[in-house]
């Protein structure tokens, strides 16, 4: 191909004007990329409005002064802080790694734990939740074919549903994720005097010797139902800081999990003429952590449980069954969302029975898009590790250490208030374009 002589002009495609982002009313654009730069990503950022002023509290001199509507993008942004993937990948991210420090920080050390607590005993422990009728999945009975005839792939939207909807207890579905936060307590009620047993020594007594700590999350499963997955340890009776007697081992507080799951049940309402109550499944599984890889899928490495109870931190149900991630003002909201027709009959189910005065404790309407499930994803005792506050702040400290400090003698007046959330379209195209975080069609097509 013959060289272009110099005055060739090369043809270039019109640009499509609709769709290049208009920043002509922002007179500092380079101040708006650093502005935006900063949220790290963020896709929902919290918009305030205020000012914040730094006084020499001798002369009464104004030393420095922030007023939001000074500031490139018209307010002051900062991080949303959701730790839902669908909602901000970028503050999830964040979630996640501060999860998995925690549980790591309570299997082998640190963050002010000792590395001993290593040495105790821990187990990875799965609480499933009990069966409300048959639904497709991929194995059953040993067998890859499920009770339909057909063999399900990975990812199949008939994955979980049931296979006779109108024969599927889905009252009994909602009332066990509503329950399920009590139905852990009575375990670990259960658990503790299992261990008391097995030590001789009376429950009341167990603290004295020995104490229990855990750290766990809750995850859907594909049929909707919540089931937990835990990080249980036996302690001195100082927590971490103490070693277990020598009777407290990985087997017995193994053995001492799976009887306290098939003992632990509780009352529930008795609702159209069924008194209900509730139990975990037969599905329990338990496994010792060790330092060690996976050696024969009996034991499981800190760093693999680290990293899987991060991970179901940041989900919902919205991961697992397709349902929302927000709450409804009103069910006839639902008409106008994309939900499978399993997780809608869910949400009425949990709209109908929130209705009732005998159920209103549950605040079944409330947790309607959660399928029920009123309780926190991640939880631990307070003696297991650090938390989630206590790696915040550290990073904040890191932040001020790396910051030119105030005079001691200045006095700081600010106000800042709530003015929204999320950015402009032209400000969300800008973010995208500078790695800022997805557009909000992104973030609607990633929930979808």
């Amino acid at each position: 191909m013959p060289p272009l002589a110099p005055t060739t002009t090369i043809p270039c495609p019109e640009p499509d004007k609709a769709a290049l982002p208009v920043f002509t009313g922002y007179r500092d654009l380079l101040g708006l990329v650093r502005q935006l730069t900063s949220l790290g990503g963020c896709s929902q950022p919290i918009r305030l409005e205020g000012h914040r002023t730094e006084i020499d509290a001798f002369t009464g001199e104004i030393l420095r002064e922030l007023k939001s509507k000074e500031l490139p993008a018209g307010h002051l942004l900062v991080r949303c802080g959701n730790r839902r993937t669908t909602r901000c990948p970028s503050c999830a991210e964040l979630y996640r790694q501060d999860t998995y420090h925690l549980i790591a920080a309570g299997l082998r050390g640190g963050k002010d734990i000792p590395e001993q607590v290593a040495n105790h005993p821990r187990v990875f422990a799965t609480l499933t939740a009990p069966s409300y009728g048959p639904v497709h999945g991929r194995r059953v009975n040993g067998s890859t074919r499920c009770r339909c005839g057909r063999t399900h792939t990975n990812g199949d939207p008939a994955l979980g549903t049931p296979l006779d909807p109108e024969r599927y207890d889905y009252t009994g579905a909602v009332l066990w994720n509503a329950h399920a936060p009590a139905l852990w307590a009575r375990f670990m009620l259960h658990l503790r005097r299992t261990i008391a047993a097995a030590a001789g020594i009376p429950q009341r007594l167990l603290h004295s010797v020995a104490r229990v700590s855990y750290a766990k999350v809750a995850e859907y499963q594909q049929r909707g139902l919540i089931h937990f997955h835990a990080v249980i340890r036996l302690d001195g009776p100082a927590g971490p800081y103490t070693p277990p007697p020598a009777w407290a081992t990985a087997e017995l507080l193994a053995d001492a999990i799976r009887i306290a799951a098939t003992r632990a049940h509780i009352d529930g309402p008795e609702v159209n003429g069924r008194a209900r109550s509730f139990a975990f499944g037969e599905q329990i599984d338990t496994r010792v952590i060790q330092s060690s890889a996976f050696q024969g899928g009996t034991t499981i490495s800190e760093g693999k449980v680290a990293g899987y109870v991060a991970k179901y931190a940041t989900k919902g149900t919205e991961a697992a069954t397709g349902t929302l991630d927000h709450r409804l003002k009103r069910i006839t909201d639902l008409w106008f969302e994309s939900v499978p027709e399993h997780a809608a009959r869910m949400i009425r189910t949990a709209w109908a029975l929130g209705a009732r005065k005998d159920l209103q404790h549950l605040n079944l309407r409330k947790w309607a898009h959660m399928l029920g499930f009123c309780g926190h994803f991640s939880t631990k005792t307070r003696a297991y590790s650090t938390t989630l506050g206590a790696l915040r702040a550290a990073r904040a400290a890191w932040r001020r250490r790396h910051t030119p400090p105030a005079s001691p003698t200045t006095l700081v007046l600010a106000h800042w208030a709530y003015n929204g959330t999320g950015l402009a379209p032209d400000l969300e195209r800008l973010a995208t374009l500078i790695g800022g975080g997805p557009t909000r069609e992104q973030a609607v097509a990633a929930r979808a």
